[in-house]
């Protein structure tokens, strides 16, 4: 398999959940074992280095769609599984303020 260049379509999708220092602090392995336990076709799970957000996380980011969420808790896993990973809907409540604007802003 050949690697794609940065003209190319990403076409993994992934859901990166960071497990770094305060992200693992505030429970981002439970968060991570909560994603890896709700399989959905066409994405990989997988743990990320450092995404700069420290006391924010857990933090989540999900690719192509390039959306941040932060603060997730594994008991919100499952909407942003259902609603986002199936429903194609991101989790409004959850986005992250640093990387999305508050509806009307």
């Amino acid at each position: 398999m050949r690697a794609s260049t940065p003209t190319e379509p990403m076409t993994q999708r992934h859901v990166l959940v960071c497990p770094n220092r305060t992200c693992l602090n505030q429970g981002a392995i439970a968060v991570l074992t909560a994603f890896q336990a709700q399989p959905v076709s066409g994405y990989v799970v997988q743990k990320t280095g450092c995404m700069g957000q420290c006391g924010e996380g857990p933090m989540v980011r999900i690719l192509p769609d390039d959306i941040w969420y932060c603060q997730v808790r594994p008991d919100e896993v499952t909407d942003v599984v259902e609603r986002h990973l199936r429903g194609g809907r991101p989790v409004r409540a959850m986005l992250s303020p640093h990387f999305h604007a508050a509806p009307g802003h």
